[in-house]
């Protein structure tokens, strides 16, 4: 039997790393400063952090790959070149990389290559050609898990090693954000912000409701009930025994965009969905569980994707989440008192009581859920704190003064 499928999580923070690492996830992918596909979010690592990410991941034995496949000009070879120097000697286990720039330098600098999605990669002979340069190769996401197994059964049938020496590894993605356009090329964000999508700096478009305007008199129809260039979200929990016999390697989930109670809800429900399948575990009850749970979080409606077939994209007919919970923001931790696992935080919005379901945050928290069973202000024992008090409850994971405490409710 194959090696165990390896559950990679998108980390596009401190927080989201270290919650994705606590779920369980075998390796992570993230990108630094404006050289990758989120070069526009706010949460991104810098050159400066390679040196803890890696560290971080090989303490927790987790693979670790540096996002390089945005489009790259002449001006960007000299910066790309010391970004790939330093994750070298950082020791970052591979580049996911589309230009050939970047994948001819890493390869001289003998660090490891992944083919991203960009290059749309959909036949054997493609996969030939960059097991040359690759030990990795991402699928295009418009390929059918019939067409995934036909390359995947022809790699082994004709041991198609990559630099390494081993089997090239298929990898697809399983959870999260589609975009419209194949691959992910879409310049509608160059032409109508000059932000290119392809640098990075999409400004998401399609996302949006439009008007449709007769040009022969004038006439506009609004587009109702369907926004019809923004698809649902992937989700491949329910058919997740077909995506592994279809014989991949890597299950890759979207979210670098994403906050840290998102990274840990999706990875924590993939991580229970394939230990389950393996332990022969996997059955729809359980399914029917992790959906409710995936549900919680910021998704735009789900759809299996093109994997059983489907030619058309299936699109969202709202603008934004439709997570059945929200998080709501109420202060931040001020201290932690590790002998009787009590943390205590500064109420600065809203307030809190007993029962309620909290979340919190932080750059090595990560992100932790816990209901309060008890809750302490100043005075004593207390069924609800306010805004501007200072408040404690008992928790098991140790607090930072810098993480943040939300109450999560439903929507």
């Amino acid at each position: 039997m194959k090696k165990k499928i390896e559950l990679m999580a998108p980390a596009g923070s401190h927080e989201a790393l270290i919650a994705a690492i606590n779920a369980g996830c075998d390796s992570v992918y993230f990108g630094v400063e404006q050289f990758n596909m989120r070069a526009r979010a706010t949460m991104n690592f810098t050159i400066d952090d390679l040196d803890y990410i890696a560290n971080l991941c090989n303490e927790h034995t987790v693979r670790s790959y540096l996002t390089l496949n945005t489009i790259i000009y002449d001006h960007d070879l000299s910066a790309i070149k010391t970004v790939l120097d330093r994750a070298k000697k950082a020791g970052i286990t591979a580049v996911i990389a589309s230009d050939q720039a970047v994948i001819a330098y890493a390869r001289t600098i003998q660090l490891e290559v992944h083919i991203s999605t960009q290059v749309n990669i959909t036949n054997i002979e493609t996969v030939k050609f960059y097991a040359l340069f690759a030990d990795t190769v991402v699928l295009s996401r418009e390929l059918s898990l019939s067409q995934i197994k036909t390359i995947c059964d022809l790699i082994e049938k004709e041991n198609i090693c990559g630099p390494s020496g081993k089997p090239i590894e298929v990898e697809i993605f399983v959870h999260g954000a589609l975009c419209m356009a194949v691959s992910g090329k879409c310049y509608l964000s160059l032409h109508t912000a000059n932000a290119s999508a392809n640098r990075g700096a999409c400004v998401q478009n399609c996302r949006r409701s439009y008007t449709v305007i007769d040009n022969e008199d004038g006439h506009e129809l609004a587009i109702e009930n369907e926004y019809i260039m923004s698809a649902q979200d992937l989700c491949t929990i329910d058919i997740l025994d077909k995506v592994i016999e279809s014989g991949i390697t890597v299950m890759k989930i979207e979210g670098r965009g994403k906050g840290a109670d998102y990274v840990k809800t999706v990875v924590e429900c993939y991580r229970a969905a394939i230990d389950a399948y393996y332990s022969g575990n996997y059955n729809q009850e359980k399914v029917k569980e992790w959906m409710e749970r995936l549900q919680r979080v910021y998704n735009r409606g789900f759809w299996n994707g093109y994997y059983l077939g489907q030619e058309l994209g299936k699109w969202t007919d709202s603008p934004g989440s439709k997570a059945t919970t929200k998080k709501i923001y109420l202060g931040k931790g001020t201290n932690y008192f590790d002998k009787i696992k009590v943390a205590e935080f500064k109420i600065e919005a809203f307030d809190l009581k007993v029962g309620d379901q909290v979340l919190i945050t932080g750059p090595t928290t990560g992100a932790v859920e816990t209901q309060v069973t008890e809750l302490h202000n100043n005075t004593g024992k207390v069924d609800s704190v306010k805004k501007g008090e200072n408040c404690a409850f008992k928790l098991e994971v140790p607090i930072r003064s810098s993480d943040k405490l939300y109450k999560i409710v439903n929507t």
